[in-house]
């Protein structure tokens, strides 16, 4: 198989015009971009990671920035997601198994399944013979396929970092069984060093670099009877963890109950406006319980940084993230490990506050 890549004029020509398609929600004309592509002599890797993959990551530049709605996010991954699906049927794409096996899934609750069909698609074109198992595989079905059809690795993909303790789960399931798992996927950390804490045999940034360590071969794991997570993270013994997702639907309710008298501005807020509102704040405890099992700051301070960022871009006041930290200090103020992260992103907030300025406001 060709690993050539065109010059990158041609690419960024490509991208453009594939950015065009899809964005004008033309599912036949995003095809032809990348089948006259494939005609004109890129290969089939070429094409699926230097054009459709970094026309979705633009995708999710704009929707950030609030210059693609939701909906238009959701119609072009889609979009995106029959392009791959029918470039797998052209000739050009077209390669007979003489590899081993590969199982590629993404954790259960995860929806974000580009990353893991990208990889999918480039092991198969490489010569493995892939069982794709798709979006959000609860682990009991994971290690059933296992044991009904075997793989040589299970390539485990996850983009939200709050999936992480399921992650885990399946991580140690897998290597129970005896196949090793070579990891993926933002939540992993763009170190990978999320992966490494959990005990993943591997992780690579890509689908190339996965693909060339899958093929170099990975080790297989030495199963260790009754091992359980706490012996990869034993700072889960204080209990916090576990006692911060047990009461995370009554967290977000006495936020929203003390959110209008320390943040005025909620008494205007819409029906739709207080749901979202709501969700943003399940969100918050979510990363907070995520950043409290993996015992790391960053986790909780950038996604309120992220989050500041998100707000703002969509006018409304960042500053809205202040009472909501107040309340779940206060909520939680014996908890050592969660105070610590409040603190922690309460000063990430209040520089963001201090460097963004003043901003128009949306009425209404």
């Amino acid at each position: 198989m060709s690993t050539h890549t065109p010059a990158a004029p041609r690419v960024r020509g490509l991208q453009d015009r594939l950015w065009a398609a899809v964005t004008d929600r033309d599912e036949h004309a995003a095809a032809e971009v990348v089948f006259t592509a494939l005609d004109d002599g890129i290969d089939a890797e070429t094409a699926l990671l230097d054009v459709i993959a970094p026309v979705q990551e633009r995708v999710g530049t704009e929707w950030a920035a609030n210059r693609l709605s939701v909906a238009q996010e959701h119609a072009a991954s889609a979009i995106a997601e029959r392009v791959i699906a029918a470039l797998a049927h052209h000739p050009a794409g077209r390669t007979e198994p003489w590899r081993g096996r590969v199982t590629v899934a993404c954790v259960d609750q995860e929806w974000h399944v580009l990353p893991a069909r990208l990889l999918a698609e480039v092991l198969t074109l490489r010569g493995w013979q892939v069982d794709f198992l798709g979006a959000q595989v609860p682990t009991p079905h994971l290690i059933g396929h296992l044991h009904n059809h075997g793989a040589d690795v299970v390539a485990l993909s996850s983009s939200i970092p709050t999936r992480l303790p399921t992650a885990h789960a399946a991580i140690t399931a897998c290597q129970a069984v005896g196949v090793p798992v070579l990891a993926g996927g933002a939540a992993f950390g763009s170190d990978g060093r999320h992966a490494r804490r959990l005990g993943a045999d591997a992780w690579e940034p890509d689908a190339r670099s996965a693909a060339r360590r899958i093929a170099d071969g990975l080790p297989g794991p030495i199963p260790a009877a009754g091992r359980q997570q706490i012996d990869d993270l034993p700072h889960l013994g204080d209990q916090e963890y576990t006692l911060v997702a047990r009461s995370r639907t009554q967290l977000v309710r006495e936020v929203l109950a003390q959110l209008e008298s320390r943040f005025p501005a909620a008494a205007a807020y819409t029906e739709q406006q207080r749901e979202h509102t709501a969700q943003d704040i399940a969100h918050i405890v979510d990363y907070l319980g995520v950043a409290l099992y993996m015992d790391d700051d960053e986790l909780f301070t950038g996604f309120l940084e992220w989050t500041a960022g998100i707000l703002e871009a969509r006018r409304v006041p960042a500053a809205s993230l202040t009472p909501v930290l107040d309340v779940l200090g206060t909520e939680l103020k014996d908890f050592p490990r969660s105070t610590r992260l409040l603190g922690r992103a309460h000063t990430v907030v209040d520089a963001f506050l201090a460097t963004a300025g003043p901003r128009p406001r949306r009425l209404g």
